[in-house]
C-alpha cells in the first residue's frame, strides 16, 4: 500500500509538534507533503481528508490530556478511512491519557490509526526513523483492512523512578497546601516590552490585543508560552512554582516511544 501524499495537522504554539511532525513526514517520503497547521486561527470550514494519504496529527500535552484548544480545533476535519499516525508531544514527566485521547478523537472523527508515538522535541532523527517505519509497514499491505487495530494502549509509558514520584507528589501536595496563588497568566516587564506586537501574532488564542501587549487576558490564556518563547526582547515570563517542581525532580529526558 503506497500513499502518495502525507498530511500534517497540527497544533503547535511554540513550534514543537510542528517540527516533529515535519520529521515523520520527512521519513515517509511520500511524493507530497502539505500542512494543515491550526494554531493560530480555528478552520471555519469543515475539512473532508481522503483515504489516499497518511495524515500525520501532532499536538503537545498540557497537563497529561491533548492541550484543548487543539482538541476542539480539531473537530472541524472528518476523514473518509483516512490513515494516520498519532503523535503526543510533551516534556520529561508523562504524557499520561492524552495519546488515548488522541485516539478516541481520531477514530471518531473518521481516521484509521496505524501508529502512534510520543517522540521527545529534541529527537527529530528518531522521528523521521518513526516516519520511515510507518512507510515500510504500510507497503507491507494491500489495504488498511490487512492491518491490526492499534492498541495505543499497548505503548510503553515512559519510566519514573518511585523517588522522582515520590517527590513530585509530595512537593505538589505542599505548595497546594501553602495556598499560594499560581499566575494564571505570563508577566510582563514593561521597561523591556518594546510593544512590537510579536506576541500578539503568536498567541494561538487572541489573548494578547494589539496596542496592549502589557495585558493578557486570563480568560483566553492556555498557558502555552509561545508569547514567552517568541519575545525577542525577553520582556514576558511564566514563573510558577509548578515549573520549578517539574524540572527538579524530572531533569531528565525520557526515550522516545512509538507503536506500529
Amino acid at each position: 500500500m503506497i500513499l502518495p501524499e502525507t498530511r500534517l495537522i497540527c497544533f503547535s504554539p511554540t513550534l514543537t509538534s510542528l517540527k516533529v511532525g515535519k520529521a515523520i513526514m520527512k521519513g515517509f517520503g511520500a511524493e507530497r507533503n502539505t500542512t494543515l497547521d491550526l494554531t493560530r486561527t480555528a478552520q471555519e470550514d469543515e475539512i473532508v481528508l481522503p483515504a489516499d494519504l497518511l495524515a500525520v496529527i501532532a499536538v503537545p500535552v498540557y497537563g497529561g490530556k491533548v492541550a484543548p484548544t487543539a482538541f476542539v480545533r480539531l473537530q472541524r476535519i472528518r476523514a473518509q478511512g483516512t490513515p494516520a499516525v498519532l503523535v503526543v508531544v510533551y516534556g520529561n514527566r508523562d504524557y499520561e491519557g492524552a495519546l488515548q485521547e488522541l485516539d478516541g478523537l481520531a477514530r471518531l472523527l473518521g481516521f484509521v490509526p496505524v501508529a502512534a508515538g510520543r517522540p521527545d522535541s529534541h529527537d527529530l532523527e528518531q522521528a523521521a526513523q518513526f516516519g520511515q517505519a510507518v512507510r515500510e509497514k504500510l507497503a507491507g499491505v494491500a489495504s488498511l483492512s490487512d492491518l491490526p487495530p492499534l492498541q495505543v494502549t499497548r505503548i510503553q509509558r515512559p519510566r519514573q523512578p518511585f523517588l522522582a514520584r515520590f517527590r513530585f507528589i509530595r512537593e505538589v501536595v505542599r505548595l497546594r497546601r501553602s495556598g499560594k496563588p499560581m499566575p494564571q497568566v505570563p508577566a510582563v516587564d514593561s521597561e523591556r516590552c518594546t510593544h512590537c506586537g510579536a506576541c500578539v501574532r503568536l498567541c494561538p488564542v487572541g489573548a494578547i490585543a494589539p496596542g496592549d501587549e502589557l495585558n493578557t487576558d486570563a480568560s483566553i490564556c492556555i498557558r502555552c508560552c509561545a508569547c514567552v518563547k517568541g519575545c525577542p526582547m525577553e520582556a514576558r515570563h511564566f514563573d510558577t512554582p509548578f515549573s520549578q517542581i517539574l524540572s527538579s525532580c524530572f531533569p531528565d529526558p525520557k526515550e522516545n516511544h512509538t507503536l506500529l
